[in-house]
């Protein structure tokens, strides 16, 4: 029988997000950060096994994706707001500490709060982008991933991002997610991101991405970073680099040929690693 999952509206300051809640009320905290184009859906496969294996897992829409917490402008969307969250969620949640994991976007706030605030982050697992000091180091000095990046170009346009990601039933937006993510899935992330307001909140935090990130602090947390070969968007170079920005016991957890939906495609690898750093981090 799979753990039934609520889904939970909490207070931010001013904003509200909904969380989806699943697995034992005294099971240990994973709060799960995801990426863009999804959701907190995209997490749904994976909650499910951690669920299942006694974890009590928190998965948040998070600014600009849930409906309570669109705020007008770019300033609105830069880093400090988007780690802001994560740890006001914690409070609210009266979680004094917590396992954390992102994907994507969500792996690049995971690496700034665990960095910043390590005194609430019992471990990390990052999936698919390194630490911002790897993944700014790549995107200074190799040439792969100033290729695989140049896509941003346009999501940082205001106005034409948006058309040119909803235009013919959002056929571009569904079409990121390749035949590799389950179309009910990708049915749900879309569904949410053509809500008013939703898609440019999300882009936002690109046109709110400034070159600072580079200067994120190694993460002092045991961590875990997952990262697959079939990424068409994060090259080796940094994936390779990411080692250098953590000072505590790592993992690289390399994925042969699967895609850069790690979430979607391969729940079970990605539950298995989170589990045995939740495991090692709790000894």
């Amino acid at each position: 029988m799979l753990p039934t999952s609520e889904h939970e509206t909490i207070p931010v300051g001013d904003l509200t997000f909904d969380v989806t809640v699943s697995g034992p009320s005294d099971g240990e905290a994973v709060v799960l950060l995801h990426g863009f184009p999804e959701s907190a859906a995209s997490w749904a496969p994976v909650t499910a096994l951690l669920a299942q294996s006694g974890m009590r897992t928190y998965a948040p829409n998070q600014r600009g994706y849930s409906a309570g917490a669109r705020p007008e402008g770019v300033d609105s969307y830069r880093i400090d707001h988007l780690v802001g969250d994560v740890i006001g969620l914690l409070d609210a949640l009266h979680l004094e500490t917590t396992h954390l994991v992102g994907h994507d976007w969500g792996a690049i706030v995971a690496w700034v709060v665990a960095a910043r605030h390590p005194d609430r982050i019992t471990s990390l697992t990052t999936v698919s982008v390194p630490h911002p000091g790897a993944f700014g180091w790549a995107l200074r000095e190799d040439a792969d991933q100033k290729e695989r990046s140049s896509y941003i170009r346009l999501l940082r346009m205001e106005g034409k991002a948006e058309h040119v990601l909803l235009r013919e039933n959002a056929q571009s937006l569904r079409g990121m997610f390749g035949d590799v993510v389950p179309p009910e899935l990708v049915d749900r992330h879309v569904a949410l991101l053509t809500e008013p307001k939703a898609l440019t909140g999300a882009l936002n935090w690109y046109r709110a991405m400034t070159s600072d990130l580079d200067q994120t602090p190694a993460v002092t947390v045991p961590t875990t970073y997952m990262w697959s070969t079939g990424d068409m968007a994060l090259g080796r170079a940094g994936a390779e680099k990411c080692v250098e920005f953590v000072d505590a016991p790592y993992e690289f957890v390399v994925l042969e040929d699967a895609t850069h939906w790690i979430p979607e495609q391969c729940p079970e690898d990605l539950a298995k690693a989170i589990l045995q750093r939740t495991e090692v981090a709790s000894r």
